[in-house]
Parts: structure tokens; C-alpha cells; sequence
């Protein structure tokens, strides 16, 4: 059902970015420049800048100075996400929340109550499940009985986090700011929802977040599942799913991008993630509604409560 208090459709989506960083210039302004649906008219920063739009240091400034933005995507780091998505809600904007959506469930809830008193869409993305093979691996295991699933989740902190003091403080998640995606995965090909039942946290020394994590999980019928986290490889990069199925064993590799029947590839599609989260962030938009689902910052966070703490050698960049 459409939400009573959805808007007229604009010709086009007034857009801001607040947070030009690696992540912005990579993926979200090519994606934003691809798309008909919007015009990209600022940017708040303390450092970045777009070129050829307005562009201020803070949100508030933005606000303030443009009030024909239609819309603002958020991404800087969690930690600051809240007080960023409080400004622009309360401003009647509907709202982009770059993953993980918050740093704690609580204020992401928070979000979507304010989000609904001001009648506008909030929109927080999982860029993972749009990777081109993750709807064909659900459809899959929708129609066999799954034995077990295996969900390795390694890279290379240095090449993919360059001198990110954030990610290593609390609230920045460490190793589960990419773990988090493969849960993202996870509880969208699943059939049924999961839950933890055991894990293994590994802090360096002279870090406050972990840069490694084992999970052990299980559904209502009993799955086997494990999930392993790792922030420290080197070489070839995993980003797998492996499961064991009545139908043979399925492998969702390259982080969602090909998938393999018994070895036999049987989909495989350019990547378009951030693309197809604004054209996803424009349908909401449109229809008047909100996309917030919370699973998989919830089973990060049931992680943290069931988690056995091991301190293990600092870590240098």
C-alpha cells in the first residue's frame, strides 16, 4: 500500500552528497550522473568538493543556503550519520543512509520514526544485495532444502581502508564494515531468518574495533551456518558463499558478482550495486515509502553481545 502522505513526483530529484570520499567518487557520482531521475546540485564536505555545483563545508550551511534539495545522501562515517540524517529529515528531505545505516539500532530507529513524521522516504542501502547474481542465488535455494552454508568474507584492510582512523574506533565496526555486507547478502538469499548463536572476536591491541570475526548461526529448522571475517589477507581477495543444498552445492563468489551450480557457472552479469540503489532510493521516493531493513546491522550487534573478546598483535596500516 502507498503511504497516505505520498508527494507529487518531481521532474527530477534535487540531490546533495554530504561526505566526498573515496566511496562518493568511486561509486556514488557516477552512479548519480547515470541517472535521469536526478540533478546533482551540491556537496558538504570538510575537505572534498564536486565540481560544478555548490558546495559548502557543512550540512547546515547547505541546508540553509538550497532549500530545493529534494534529497540527500549521507556518507560520512556512521558515527556522525544521525545527527547529519536529523538535520535533513527534520528539513522534510528524504534521506540516502550509505551502509552500515548508524552506528548503533537504536538511532537508525530513531531515523525511520522522524522520517515518518516529516512524511518522507528514508533509504537504508545495502549495496551488496544488489550485486548481479545474489536474486538468482535466492530463487535458487527457494527451491531446495539447504544443509549448510559457509560465508567467508576476507580482504585486505590496507588496500581497501588506505589511512581510515574511523573504521578502527568504536562504533566504526571494523572488520564488519565489509562483514557486514556479506550478512546483507546472507539474510536476503536465506528463506528463513537466522539468528547467532556463538562468536569469536579478534581486537588488536591498539585497535577499539576487531579486525577479524567468526560466527556460528542457526534458523528455526536447525541450518548449520558459519561466517568468517577477516581483515588481514593478502593476495587473491574472498568474498564467498558457499552452500550445501539438496540440489547440489551452490557457490555465490566475488562478493555476490557470479554464481556456480556443482562448478557449472550459471549466472553472471556486469555489476551495477550503486546504480540500482538510486534507482531504488527514486522508486521509494516516488511511492511514498521507506526501505530500513535492519537485519544485518542487528545480527553485527547480536555478534558484539555474544562475542568472545581475544586480544591478539597490534595492527599497523
Amino acid at each position: 500500500m502507498i503511504a497516505p502522505w505520498r508527494k507529487t513526483p518531481v521532474a527530477k530529484i534535487n540531490l546533495a552528497i554530504v561526505g566526498i570520499g573515496k566511496i562518493v567518487r568511486d561509486q556514488h557520482l557516477p552512479a548519480v550522473a547515470g541517472n535521469a531521475d536526478y540533478r546533482l546540485v551540491a556537496a558538504a564536505s570538510r575537505h572534498g568538493r564536486v565540481e560544478g555545483i555548490d558546495n559548502f563545508t557543512t550540512i547546515d550551511e547547505m541546508l540553509a543556503a538550497l532549500p530545493s534539495i529534494d534529497a540527500v545522501s549521507l556518507c560520512m562515517p556512521p558515527q556522525y550519520r544521525h545527527a547529519a540524517a536529523v538535520k535533513a529529515l527534520a528539513a522534510g528531505k528524504h534521506v540516502f543512509l550509505e551502509k552500515p545505516p548508524g552506528a548503533t539500532l537504536s538511532e537508525v530507529a530513531d531515523l525511520q520514526a522522524l522520517a515518518d513524521a516529516h512524511r518522507v522516504s528514508l533509504f537504508a542501502s545495502w549495496h551488496s544485495r544488489y550485486a548481479p547474481a545474489v536474486e538468482a542465488a535466492r530463487e535458487f535455494l527457494a527451491g531446495t532444502r539447504i544443509r549448510s552454508m559457509r560465508v567467508v568474507w576476507k580482504e585486505d584492510v590496507r588496500q581497501w581502508h588506505p589511512n581510515q582512523d574511523w573504521i578502527w574506533q568504536a562504533g566504526g565496526l571494523g572488520v564488519f564494515d565489509p562483514g557486514i555486507n556479506a550478512l546483507s547478502i546472507v539474510t536476503r538469499i536465506l528463506p528463513r531468518p537466522v539468528f547467532a548463536t556463538a562468536a569469536t572476536l579478534e581486537f588488536p591491541e591498539n585497535r577499539e574495533a576487531p579486525i577479524a570475526a567468526s560466527i556460528a548461526f542457526t534458523d528455526a529448522e536447525g541450518l548449520d551456518l558459519e561466517a568468517e571475517f577477516d581483515w588481514r589477507q593478502t593476495g587473491r581477495q574472498s568474498w564467498d558463499i558457499v552452500a550445501r543444498t539438496d540440489a547440489g552445492e551452490m557457490l555465490l563468489s566475488e562478493g555476490g558478482a557470479r554464481l556456480s551450480i556443482d562448478g557449472r557457472l550459471v549466472h553472471e552479469q556486469p555489476e551495477r550495486e550503486y546504480p540500482r540503489l538510486y534507482e531504488r532510493f527514486a522508486e521509494i521516493i516516488a511511492a511514498g515509502r521507506s526501505d530500513v531493513d535492519l537485519a544485518p546491522l542487528r545480527h553485527v550487534a547480536d555478534a558484539f553481545l555474544l562475542g568472545r573478546r581475544k586480544v591478539v598483535e597490534a595492527f599497523h596500516d
